[in-house]
């Protein structure tokens, strides 16, 4: 009985430590998975998807109930089904054609796509008048056609049809799938059994499959993996057979019997829609079911619905999914540039804020402001702590300093921690502050060895483990406030960063000196990032306003000009890579800089979780960088890096639209670029693009630029169209890349033509000469009776300025009647102008102009003054200023601002001046800004 225990507990043992091992084995970056649905809300003509393609230019398309839709990953194109049978519209099956013709088959027939007339045509209506169910192309040109009446072939424009049974009618001739092997078998899944057709031959056989003497032979769908076949059934699940026995078999169960979709990879993988029971991926090796996608209440990232009608994966490995009745839902795409650290079955770092990092061989010390956690790879060890082994859970800084490491908390001190031992102990046994309960924000090591310490209470040097400074305001230059930062440059300069400005520690005279820097410099802001590249500049980032850069003597010093990606974030920190490009990470965005003018933003699309980066210093080692952010310690893989972004489209302009309408004449294509001539009057385009990444629309990033019009280069991000107005007569250029990618630019030429004809030009010279003959003859004329003309009297000279004023105001009007905007465009640009004005607050800048607004929200002056005076009826100044007292009054309902002069709180709001601000506020509200401040019982002076 003592064995028999024993040997129990022996295989426990080793069970537990195989799934330990198989853990340990898992990689150490996740990738989760985002959908995004799309509905009529997003574009959608009808919300039953039933059919799903992604042809060879990127585009996806969509077969509905009532339509087919062209999808870019942005915007949809409708072609509408014509008919008056809705029962008969849905479509089954799409194809795609040599030249990128998409052929369609549904209830009524078989359809091609006419990008001319943007509808669709429908194809021998006289010979395929009923229901298409399949189509497959060979790649060669030939268009096999499955339909209700059996099987059609489409070759060289003719076709030619083949009955499986005599019986037109048999359902032996409905079929429902279409697959061809590499053998020339056409194998045909029909509502009656399985058949091969020998296409050399025209030979077919049939295959029945018999299950306890009934036939259970309705198949709907078909996929083949080698010399397996895999039929969909709607009742009876996934059949296999076998091409060499001829035997069939059930194959895996996938918790639901109606199989609306089938379709694989063509190695060993089958992708399984069902009505019921969402999606499956199953492997054939394996026979199992290896992932499975269902709908999930209350959890995000899963399907809207388990009643899945189609599903596509692609060949960039995004899935699709159609439902019935509730549209699409596709996996976003992200490229894996960067990755979320998690250390199985452990840790993981996925939705964590990590606001400190030390990396030490294989080790990691990861604070965040849950907590601090240790992770030794080599040897699988993991230790985490918290609250109360921690005082606080915030961690600001670590080090790792002679063979240990050294941590700062937020409201909790500063402790040591033994990797050897895994213990955790306190820097400053004796309980003293900062060390017991204060902040710790930065923990350096100079040239020296000596330990730097940034504090609450100033900064703290220590050398051996004995304290051999403590600088504070008081007793040194050390500015007040909060130590942020302390950072060592190549000349072993120590560059000290608190609340209230910088310091510099001279090491050749031990001292802190703040009477160094020169008339323009930095100092005086709140920094808290500093950092020195392989060329010894030095970058400061501050926390509002740009990015400032110096040399090492102070002796040149400037500021990123205004209109980078950086304006209006906060600096979070700078790193260089090993091209020597910087990043530099905000509170809303990463953003890799060349030290010229080229910024490439990082988002989503490339694996980043969130936007939002912390002051978490990045950390290189021999094959990345690894960042700091707001859900999770994240890897940028330098080998990936320098790999071309792998989406396989080019940048395509999808869409032009003259004067609110389509374009739907023909576009005149010449070496790969495509042109379009516009009438006289055509004069506002709007250019709609993609890069079919399929990504976030939130997150897709462009540069654009019209020639001719633009000054230069205009980048973009979460809008994929750009509207021009009023354009002149003349010759464009429209350009569009993908940010920080010149290989992907896509161009179109549009020509207006000018308003002035040739018998018009002809008609202007013959006036002009006319004229000029009249003009000398009444000088002619005028010479003789200039004595006698009499001056003219007061009446008639108020009556030419009249006429003239009226003149004036009539050009006034017609300024706008000749180039109007429709309502839908100034519907959205004024909702767009009104989240700026919430969001970026343009209206405290007192020098703002119409076209600083106007570049903000992507149109020119000129629109934005038409949306003023014609849609929103009043004047820019008006519009403004409103904003402005607006703001005003939301201050002084704060007790922070109560100490603010109305002039100071004036400034803040924008006002240029203390007397404008009274004339306007009185304008707005009848009352003085000191009597609305006595009526809310607030009191600034």
């Amino acid at each position: 009985m003592h064995n028999v225990m024993k040997n129990i507990l022996r295989f426990i043992f080793i069970f537990i430590f195989i799934l330990f091992l198989i853990f340990l084995s898992l990689p150490i970056f996740s990738r989760s998975y985002a959908f995004r649905g799309l509905s009529v809300t997003e574009g959608l003509s009808d919300l039953v998807v039933n059919a799903i393609y992604k042809d060879s230019l990127g585009y996806v398309w969509l077969g509905t109930g009532n339509s087919l839709e062209c999808f870019d990953g942005i915007h949809f194109k409708h072609y509408l089904i014509p008919g008056s049978d809705e029962k008969l519209k849905r479509v089954n099956a799409i194809a795609e054609m040599p030249g990128n013709e998409l052929w369609m088959g549904n209830g009524s027939g078989l359809w091609r796509v006419s990008k001319q007339k943007n509808s669709l045509e429908p194809i021998a209506r006289e010979t395929i008048g009923y229901a298409v169910r399949s189509l497959l192309h060979d790649g060669k040109g030939i268009l096999y056609i499955g339909t209700e009446r059996g099987l059609f072939i489409y070759k060289g424009g003719s076709l030619n049809q083949i009955m499986i049974d005599p019986n037109m009618l048999s359902a032996a001739n409905s079929i429902g799938g279409l697959n061809l092997g590499e053998d020339g078998i056409l194998w045909m899944a029909t509502e009656n059994g399985l058949y091969s057709l020998q296409l050399s031959d025209g030979k077919i056989e049939a295959y029945h499959n018999v299950v306890e003497e009934k036939h259970v032979c309705s198949f709907k769908n078909i996929a083949r993996i080698g010399s397996m076949l895999y039929l969909g059934t709607m009742g009876q699940g996934i059949i296999s057979f076998d091409t060499q026995t001829k035997e069939f078999a059930r194959f895996v169960d996938v918790g639901c019997n109606v199989i609306s979709s089938l379709s694989g990879d063509g190695k060993s993988l089958l992708y399984v829609g069902t009505d019921g029971n969402g999606v499956h991926f199953v492997s054939t090796d394996k026979k199992k079911v290896v992932r499975s996608m269902r709908h999930e209440t209350g959890k995000d990232e899963t399907l809207r619905s388990n009643s899945v009608y189609s599903v596509l994966v692609d060949k960039e490995g995004l899935i699709w999914v159609g439902f019935y009745q509730l549209g699409l839902d596709y996996t976003l795409y992200q490229s894996g540039l960067f990755s979320t650290y998690t250390y199985a079955p452990f840790f993981d770092s996925g939705d964590m804020p990590v606001r400190a990092l030390a990396i030490e061989g294989k080790e990691k010390l990861i604070g965040s402001r849950d907590g601090l956690f240790y992770i030794d790879e080599e040897n699988h060890r993991y230790k985490s702590f918290k609250v109360p082994q921690l005082r606080s859970n915030m961690i600001f800084s670590c080090l790792y300093y002679q063979n240990e490491y050294y941590i700062g908390t937020y409201g909790g001190g500063m402790y040591v921690f033994n990797p050897v031992t895994l213990t955790l102990r306190d820097f400053a046994p004796d309980g003293g502050m900062p060390f017991s309960k204060g902040h710790i924000f930065c923990i350096k090591q100079d040239n020296e060895s000596n330990l730097w310490i940034g504090t609450s209470l100033g900064i703290f040097c220590y050398k051996n483990g004995r304290q051999i400074a403590h600088y504070t305001s008081a007793n040194s230059k050390l500015p007040e406030g909060n130590v942020y930062e302390i950072y060592f440059d190549s000349t072993h300069k120590g560059w000290i960063c608190t609340e209230n400005g910088m310091c510099i520690w001279d090491p050749s005279v031990r001292t802190l000196k703040t009477d160094v820097f020169p008339e323009g410099f930095i100092h005086k802001e709140k920094v808290r990032v500093i950092y020195e590249d392989s060329d010894h500049d030095l970058y400061f980032f501050p926390d509002k306003g740009s990015l400032f850069i110096s040399d090492l003597s102070m002796t040149t010093f400037r500021r990123l000009q205004p209109g980078t990606p950086l304006d209006g974030n906060d600096g979070m920190f700078v790193v260089e890579d090993r091209e020597k490009w910087l990043w530099l990470g905000t509170n809303n965005g990463l953003f890799r800089y060349d030290k010229k003018d080229c910024f490439i933003p990082y988002n989503f699309v490339d694996g980043i979780p969130s936007s939002i980066f912390t002051l978490c210093p990045p950390v290189r080692d021999e094959n990345g960088i690894w960042f700091g952010n707001s859900k999770g310690l994240l890897y940028l893989d330098a080998v990936r890096m320098n790999q071309k972004k792998s989406i396989p489209y080019p940048v395509a302009i999808t869409e032009v639209c003259v004067n609110g309408k389509s374009v739907v004449q023909s576009v005149v294509r010449d070496g790969g670029k495509s042109e379009i001539s516009l009438e006289s009057s055509q004069k506002n385009v709007t250019f709609y693009f993609s890069d079919f990444s399929y990504t976030a629309p939130a997150f897709m990033s462009y540069e654009y630029q019209l020639e001719g019009e633009d000054a230069g280069w205009i980048a973009v991000t979460g809008r994929s169209d750009m509207t021009y107005y009023d354009l002149p007569s003349g010759t464009y250029t429209f350009k569009v890349r993908r940010t920080g990618n010149p290989e992907s630019e896509t161009q179109m030429t549009v020509k207006i033509a000018s308003s002035i004809s040739i018998w018009s030009i002809v008609f202007i010279v013959i006036a002009v000469v006319t004229g000029g003959i009249a003009v000398l003859l009444s000088k002619k004329k005028e010479g003789e009776d200039e004595r006698e003309e009499p001056m003219p009297g007061p009446a008639k000279v108020i009556e030419k300025e009249i006429q003239s004023v009226k003149e004036t105001n009539v050009v006034a009007e017609e300024k706008y009647k000749t180039n109007k905007i429709s309502v839908e465009e100034c519907k959205r640009l004024a909702d767009k102008l009104e989240i700026v004005m919430h969001k970026e607050k343009p209206y405290t800048n007192p020098n703002l102009k119409i076209a600083d607004l106007a570049a903000s929200i992507g149109t020119s002056s000129h629109t934005l003054s038409y949306l003023f005076n014609q849609y929103l009826n009043r004047n820019y100044y008006d519009y403004i200023n409103d904003y402005r007292i607006a703001e005003f009054k939301r201050l002084v309902e704060k007790d922070e601002y109560a100490k603010y002069t109305l002039s100071a709180l004036a400034e803040l709001c924008g006002f240029s001046s203390r007397a404008s601000f009274f004339r306007y506020f009185k304008k707005a509200t009848n009352i003085t800004p000191n009597e609305y401040i006595r009526s809310i019982g607030k009191n600034n002076e």
